[in-house]
């Protein structure tokens, strides 16, 4: 399995944990705030390189 695999499934299962533990708003607070404060983080140029990256990944 590769690391985006995993990162994937661990992902997942903290969803369902969170969901479980807590209401589904908070849930869902948490599964889409995370990614997006970290994107935020980002220097312009490390945001334009994740683009690219990523564009290049779907050209495929």
């Amino acid at each position: 399995m590769t690391n985006r695999g995993k990162v994937a499934v661990g992902g997942v299962a903290v969803g369902l944990l969170l969901w479980w533990l807590t209401s589904f708003w908070i849930a869902v607070l948490v599964i889409v705030g995370v990614p997006t404060v970290a994107y935020l983080m980002l220097d312009p140029s490390q945001r334009r390189r994740l683009r690219r990256v990523s564009r290049k990944e779907l050209d495929r």
